[in-house]
């Protein structure tokens, strides 16, 4: 071993022939001049369409648009558009060598277009590098990102990291199944439960568009229903896409369609998949093998070729509005693309926001709901414990539980496990009228009141104007009470009441799927409440007023959302489902939960934002950073004539350390922000206006160091 070693490593005098002659020619080869794949100098360019107009990864607004680059010969067969490629950007007008610009680093970018010429008069840098032959940005997917781009006064590059997930070669060289036939028709099984619900399918299989707001009666049967409506868009030929708010929701809808359908009929879209098979899944749906998708937000750009359907599960979830810029709502993205696409939409729930009442009341879509008798039969008997009965009570309000709520505990735990909803921590307090419980409101702008430690008299949260001498519009009343605030966990507390019956938690930091149907106490913050097998035989809501009380003007909308879901898990009133809510029962979020009814508390909440000026009827844009920032952005932004400006007014200041919301101002800055609200009709001026003072201040603060300025249309809380 060691002579053959020796005797190879003696140079090239005692090599054969054939292997000189390698070397040699190697030699030579090396020796030619060559482009330089940096900068392709010296490379000959594409003989037809030698530019490429590129979209380069840079979220900034001062460069949102379209650069032109040369394409050389070489990369001219993969260079088409939809591709990802890598350009060189950043370099100046002086680094002109052999007629092409050089320098800059190296950013990842999608090419557009190909184009004859170039509007561009001076040289042209060179594409570096196709990163990959795979078109994986289309002209729909395109267009719907601009216009997600231009709603939300953001830039394209941000929207497309949005849509398009990270690449992953293995994904891409894995070839993708053959697609399957349509179909059948499905029954209409549980859908005929609902006054159209069989004209709604019969109109999806036969290729019809219906556009529809979807009040799901309380139980398990949603995702069953969701599946028979993707089963009938398929069968009509085309794709569907349906958006839900969390992983557990996901995966009841993606049984249900196997269950319909089989397997291989459908894709499944989340984060919790890993990057590898879910650009898979994603490269799957594009190239046409699956035309079924259901998934997380994220999902919402899913594409999804001839799209029938698009729907939406529980549009009110904090989940659907994504947290990264521009930061839009999967609500309204899906609205854009059942516009640009003129396929289906469906917008479902056990509740009703008041954007899917907006919906309905203009005409755009009609209501799915079932009769009030089949209501009746299906929800469970909903009981309320008030601050009289509190009062009344005096034992059971210092251990937060009413003697009605230990009775409904204890009967239900004979027949099967109760559910516990504990509302979160940390919200902030407003006032209220102390009579009727009525939120305060600031009589310029009808925004919250807030207490000042130092002074008597309360600032509005919205313009900042302090008001001394408020009087309840309601009743007429002056005395004015601080908002419950926060929730302590029972569980413990549970746990000792009744000993011999099992406690189990669902949150944040573990959350349960599903329960078996045995006695147990489930204690559950909201959203993270498990499935019972078989329903749960009661359900106590505690601490209304924590929910109730949150400086938002969404409070009691998204209160009674929160209420429904978990009622919706609780057997029906005839199989003895009892829900217990402690709250004030004259107030209206807890008499639609009495009285079953989330479609006229959010009609009447439409009513009154109407009148008011509220989103979503009107447009609103947020505008926070330092005083100075903001005062100086709104004084150099062409706001739109009718504009208001409302503010700026001090934000909380974010501790070290602690939880820090989106939007939030960076911990320990002094951050205050600027509401800008707009009629119907003038939210795409506000936006334009908005993105064009946040391009020409970013421009010039690249070099002026200014300070951030965050601009964000329509903010989920306003206060």
């Amino acid at each position: 071993m060691s002579s053959e070693n020796g005797s190879g490593g003696g140079g090239g005098e005692g090599a054969p022939p054939e292997q000189l002659a390698l070397i040699r020619e190697s030699v030579r080869k090396a020796r030619e001049p060559r482009a330089k794949p940096r900068t392709w100098r010296g490379a000959a360019l594409a003989g037809e369409l030698p530019v490429a107009r590129v979209l380069v990864d840079k979220g900034v607004l001062h460069l949102d648009r379209y650069f032109d680059y040369a394409v050389p010969e070489e990369l001219d067969a993969d260079a088409q558009p939809g591709v990802r490629v890598r350009v060189r950007f950043g370099a100046g007008r002086h680094r002109v060598r052999e007629g092409r610009r050089e320098g800059g680093g190296l950013i990842d970018g999608f090419l557009i277009e190909r184009r004859a010429e170039s509007d561009y008069s001076g040289p042209l840098a060179a594409l570096a590098q196709v990163v990959s032959p795979e078109p994986v940005l289309s002209e729909e997917l395109l267009g719907l990102a601009r216009a997600v781009a231009d709603r939300y006064a953001g830039s394209l590059a941000d929207v497309l990291q949005l849509a398009v997930p990270p690449r992953s070669a293995r994904a891409e060289q894995r070839p993708s199944p053959e697609p399957l036939p349509p179909p059948g028709a499905p029954e209409t099984g549980s859908w005929a439960r609902y006054e159209r619900g069989a004209a709604f399918l019969e109109s999806l299989s036969s290729g019809g568009a219906p556009r529809a707001v979807w009040n799901a009666l309380p139980g398990p049967g949603w995702s069953e229903e969701i599946a028979r409506a993707v089963v009938a868009t398929l069968a009509s030929g085309r794709g569907a896409l349906v958006v839900l708010p969390d992983g557990r929701a996901v995966a009841r809808v993606d049984a249900a369609l196997t269950a319909l359908l089989g397997e291989g009929r459908h894709a499944v879209l989340t984060a919790d998949a890993g990057p590898e098979k879910r650009y898979r899944e994603w490269l799957a749906v594009r190239r046409g093998s699956v035309r079924a998708v259901v998934g997380t937000r994220a999902a919402m750009f899913a594409p999804v070729q001839d799209l029938g359907l698009v729907a939406v599960w529980d549009d009110g979830d904090d989940s659907h509005s994504e947290p990264h810029a521009p930061q839009p709502h999967a609500r309204e993205v899906l609205l854009l693309r059942a516009a640009q696409d003129k396929c289906a939409f469906l917008l479902g729930g056990w509740s009703c926001t008041v954007e899917a009442a907006q919906l309905v009341e203009s005409g755009w879509a009609r209501p799915l709901v079932a009769a009030r008798e089949q209501v009746r039969a299906l929800a469970p008997l909903v009981r309320t414990v008030g601050d009289g009965d509190l009062a009344r009570d005096e034992a059971a309000r210092a251990a937060r539980l009413p003697t009605l709520a230990w009775q409904a505990v204890r009967e239900g735990l004979r027949h099967g496990p109760v559910l516990v909803q504990v509302p979160r921590r940390g919200y902030v307090p407003r006032m209220a009228c102390a009579d009727c419980r009525a939120p305060a409101r600031c009589r310029q702008c009808s925004g919250p009141l807030e207490g000042q430690e130092s002074r008597a008299a309360l600032r509005c949260g919205w313009c900042g104007r302090e008001e001394s001498g408020w009087h309840c519009p309601e009743c007429g009343g002056f005395r004015l009470r601080a908002q419950v605030v926060g929730a302590r966990r029972t569980a413990e507390e549970l746990g000792r009441a009744f000993p011999a019956v099992p406690v189990r938690t669902s949150g944040r930091e573990h959350v349960l799927d599903t329960v078996p149907g045995a006695p147990a106490l489930v204690v559950s913050t909201p959203g993270a409440e498990p499935v019972a097998e078989g329903g749960y035989a009661a359900a106590l809501l505690l601490d209304g007023w924590a929910m109730l009380g949150r400086p938002d003007l969404r409070a009691g909308e998204d209160a009674l959302r929160r209420w429904i879901a978990a009622a919706a898990l609780v057997r029906p009133q005839g199989a003895g489902g009892t829900v217990v809510v402690v709250a004030e029962p004259t107030l209206r979020p807890v008499q639609a939960l009495v009285r079953w009814d989330p479609v006229g508390h959010a009609v009447r909440e439409l009513g009154e934002r109407t009148g008011l000026g509220f989103p979503p009827v009107s447009r609103m844009a947020a505008v926070s950073g330092t005083g100075e920032a903001v005062t100086e952005f709104l004084r150099t932004a062409e706001l739109p004539p009718e504009a208001q400006v409302l503010g700026p007014v001090p934000l909380p200041v974010t501790s070290a350390g602690g939880p820090r919301r989106v939007g939030a101002p960076p911990p320990g800055e002094h951050w205050e922000r600027a509401l800008v609200r707009v009629p119907p009709g003038s939210g795409a001026a506000l936006a334009s206006a908005l993105k064009s003072a946040q391009a020409a201040r970013m421009a010039r603060g690249a070099a002026a160091g200014e300070t951030a300025v965050r601009v964000r249309i329509d903010p989920p809380d306003i206060g």
